[in-house]
């Protein structure tokens, strides 16, 4: 084996290296020093002559841009807080299953909460009519915020989404049901209702409507139904988008009445008013009622019940009485209601009073409507939003609606509502017709008949022996509207209890 001396192998790798650079003159390295000096400096000076230039424009946005981020930011409104939860030992589980229309169990939904509260019950979010006229399948979440539902009460009431699995009847477990006695005060549910919860932990209200009465009940459970009805229930945010919507549209084209026409199929076969109606459809609606057994009255005179003003005025009616009252043929008038009886041919002449009639299929494309339709209760959502924000409301019948939206009216601000005398009015309309009175007469004893029916501060009117013919609470929930000192300007020092 070769091997090769260190000196050998260093001579071999000197050989492959490039050969070592020459050293450069010393006057040409100074020449190179003194053109790159010339150069740098050339270049300072074209900054600085560009900086001069455009110093106010880098600077100016610079400060602005400084300014924007250091100018105070309006802070984002932050949802408010929840109010506290309320301990209490549970007596035990309320259901409760609604029924009626989209107003009459939104008053029973305010009871129902009252009710639970009084009783230190935990209530389950209460199930919707989906058996009545209306066959609407929706529930409680497709109309309500449920979330906001429980939230906001939370201070008051425990309440429950769903019915825990092991007290439903899938399960096996025998449930009590019953309908509360109708217009009942505090002791009717203390001694009455509450022992049946030491018996049964879950009992069930199968009916719910006026189960409370309108007065007579401490003012802390007033209070209660009042906070339930004008700030626990809140609409879906997809109706409550829509509403806004058809009452910007409405806004934008100057102020509004909102009519609620209530001359609609089930109406007029429940109340058995078929005045102005063919015989054909007379037929018909008394054919409807009787096909419904919780409607118990089956044989009905209308023109009797008319005169008692029992009945919803027809749309020729409502067009003469609007005339009256002073109403311009340009007033915009929203008609709050479903499908008219007879269509379009029954709103001929009102159209023709007044031009300006639009309805919510008007304003809004199908398509914006398409997932409420089939569905009343969420159609009379869109409706009841309208005629609360509208600058005039007038109902040709007073059922549930119109007396809830009549409330909330009240409590913002005792908003103009044109609560019609239909007993008197329809005394006018026949004299009118027969031409005992002018014109000019009936016009005028319209005006008067409605001069104090503007929906002012007033007491409701007590019949402690009839409580279904005094004034509902909901159409005027006299104990919210006012506080301490402030109720007596507001009313009058007149004794609400008193009766007539």
């Amino acid at each position: 084996m070769e091997v090769r001396s260190e000196s050998t192998t260093t001579q071999a790798r000197s050989d492959k290296l490039p050969p070592l650079a020459v050293p450069k003159p010393r006057v040409q390295v100074w020449f190179v020093r003194v053109c790159s000096s010339i150069l740098v400096w050339t270049c300072l000076v074209q900054l600085f002559a560009a900086g001069e230039l455009w110093h106010s424009r880098i600077f100016t946005g610079l400060t602005n841009q400084i300014s924007r981020f250091s100018a105070p930011v309006e802070p984002v409104p932050l949802p408010p807080p929840l109010p506290p939860t309320r301990n209490y030992t549970s007596n035990g589980i309320l259901l409760v299953s609604c029924n009626g229309g989209l107003n009459q169990m939104r008053s029973a939904i305010c009871d129902m909460v009252t009710v639970a509260r009084l009783l230190n019950l935990t209530l389950v979010v209460p199930e919707l009519d989906k058996t009545s006229f209306w066959a609407d399948p929706s529930g409680f979440e497709d109309i309500f915020d449920v979330r906001h539902f429980i939230d906001s009460l939370r201070d008051e009431v425990r309440i429950l989404r769903r019915l825990p699995k092991r007290y439903s009847k899938k399960y096996g477990y025998q449930m009590f049901e019953m309908p509360p006695v109708s217009w009942s005060d505090e002791k009717y549910y203390l001694k009455q209702i509450l022992p049946l919860f030491s018996k049964h932990k879950v009992v069930h209200f199968n009916r719910t409507d006026t189960r409370l009465a309108n007065n007579g009940l401490p003012l802390t459970l007033q209070w209660l139904r009042c906070r339930v009805n004008f700030q626990g229930l809140k609409f879906t945010p997809q109706l409550e988008a829509l509403g806004s919507k058809l009452v910007r549209i409405l806004q934008q084209r100057g102020p509004f009445v909102a009519l609620h026409l209530r001359y609609e199929m089930d109406m007029l076969a429940f109340s058995g008013c078929t005045h102005g109606c063919t015989e054909e459809e007379a037929e018909e609606l008394k054919k409807m009622r009787y096909t419904y057994p919780w409607w118990r009255e089956k044989e009905i005179v209308s023109e009797e019940r008319r005169a008692q003003g029992l009945c919803p005025l027809t749309p020729e009616e409502v067009a003469l009485v609007l005339k009256a009252l002073g109403f311009e043929k340009n007033t915009q008038i929203y008609i709050a209601a479903g499908e008219i009886y007879g269509s379009e041919h029954r709103l001929s002449v009102l159209r023709e009073e007044f031009p300006r009639i639009v309805k919510k299929e008007m304003l809004l494309e199908s398509a914006e409507l398409q997932q409420f339709q089939n569905h009343s209760s969420q159609m009379a959502a869109l409706d009841f939003m309208v005629s609360v924000a509208s600058n005039t409301f007038i109902p040709t019948y007073d059922g549930n609606m119109a007396k809830v939206v009549e409330g909330h009216r009240r409590y913002l601000g005792f908003k103009k509502t044109i609560l019609l005398d239909r007993k008197r009015l329809v005394e006018l309309l026949d004299l009118h017709h027969n031409k005992t009175l002018t014109w000019d007469q009936f016009a005028v004893a319209v005006k008067e008949a409605h001069e104090r029916r503007t929906g002012a501060p007033t007491h409701r009117r007590v019949i402690s022996d009839k409580p279904k013919e005094e004034d509902y609470f909901y159409a005027n929930p006299q104990e919210c509207l006012c506080e301490g000192t402030n109720c007596h300007d507001l009313f009058g020092h007149r004794n609400s209890s008193l009766t007539n």
